[in-house]
């Protein structure tokens, strides 16, 4: 706050100099005197208020209050934010801009951090072009890598973009070897049941062992995990839609607990239903969602390949398995998404 610092008494009192942000005035204010003052600068000894300039009435080098402050009025008390001593920052907690002005506010110029972790995304199927542009008849545009690499990036990992990889043992086996140094490989498409689908041959043929294949949520079954050594595997489904919402339940926390993330779970919170809500199947699913005026309805289609309901869409609805018709204004579990 711009004004004057006062010393003792109700006024008036006499200019008698400046305190700067950067340049403190240089003694002490005795009764009856004041100093000007700009935000930011240290408070001289003998002030215990200051006197907003909008409140002030100054001529010949008198100062006069139209409003007398209150003792302490606009002033910051040294440790009024923290003391020395306060633990600020914790083992686990994600370095973010707050908290960078946190540590420097606190005289921390460097913190001890976790190394960067290493992602390696691979996304497979002979449907794929990796050009949107020259995409024959036959095929599709390979989007689920620029996806998931787009929501890893985030997370400040280094990402390694492997594919589109078709479906053949061995330029899987190529992309796989390419992957070894990786922390963490996150495959997309190739982990379901059909004659083509190879990524649980290619990575049994790698060495790699499946820890478990399939999860009971909508969209988004045929999860595949499993571990090479120190690295862990995620196979992904190959709709988009359902690598989506997988890599955002499995994918994301499980970078986060390897930066050592105290919390990497994602965050839920309740809304009321914008819409009834239709009962749900023997799987907990997973609806796009929009939130609209303080409540959450459907983001369109469900489909597990329309992107444009997932391009909208800011949130997911997480339904039980199980789960009774919600009515509109019912409370739902809503997981919002950083998706933009």
């Amino acid at each position: 706050m711009d004004g004057y610092a006062l010393g003792a008494g109700e006024g008036p009192w006499t200019l008698v100099g400046e305190s700067r942000a950067g340049t403190p005035f240089p003694g002490s204010l005795g009764a009856g005197q004041c100093a000007r003052i700009s935000t930011g600068a240290i408070v001289p000894d003998g002030a215990d208020r200051v006197l907003l300039q909008e409140d002030a009435g100054v001529e010949g080098g008198i100062v006069t209050a139209t409003e007398y402050p209150p003792a302490g009025r606009h002033i910051r008390r040294r440790g009024f934010d923290f003391v020395e001593g306060t633990r600020l920052l914790t083992r686990g907690t994600r370095i973010n801009a707050g908290r960078i002005a946190l540590a420097l506010s606190a005289g921390r110029g460097e913190v001890s951090v976790a190394r960067r972790v290493t992602v390696a995304v691979l996304d497979s199927g002979d449907e794929l072009a990796a050009d949107p542009a020259h995409c024959l008849p036959h095929q599709i545009p390979a989007s689920n890598g620029a996806m998931i690499a787009a929501m890893l990036a985030p997370l400040g990992c280094e990402v390694l973009r492997l594919g589109p990889v078709g479906d053949d043992m061995a330029a899987l086996a190529g992309a796989l070897e390419r992957a070894k140094a990786a922390d963490i490989l996150i495959t997309s498409g190739g982990a379901s049941v059909g004659d083509h689908d190879l990524i649980k041959p290619a990575l049994a043929a790698w060495g790699a062992e499946t820890a478990f294949w399939k999860v009971a949520i909508k969209p988004g079954k045929p999860l595949l995990v499993a571990t090479r050594g120190r690295q862990v595997i995620l196979g992904l489904p190959g709709n988009p839609v359902s690598s989506f919402v997988t890599a955002f339940l499995f994918a994301l926390p499980l970078v986060r607990a390897a930066q050592g993330d105290a919390d990497p779970l994602p965050r839920s919170l309740t809304m009321p239903a914008g819409e009834a809500l239709p009962a749900i199947g023997p799987r907990r699913e997973f609806l796009r969602a929009v939130t609209d005026g303080g409540a959450v309805r459907l983001a369109g289609s469900q489909d597990s390949s329309a992107l444009s309901a997932l391009a909208a869409a800011d949130c997911l609805i997480d339904r039980p398995a199980h789960a009774p018709a919600v009515p509109a204004g019912e409370p739902v579990r809503v997981f919002p998404l950083q998706n933009g």
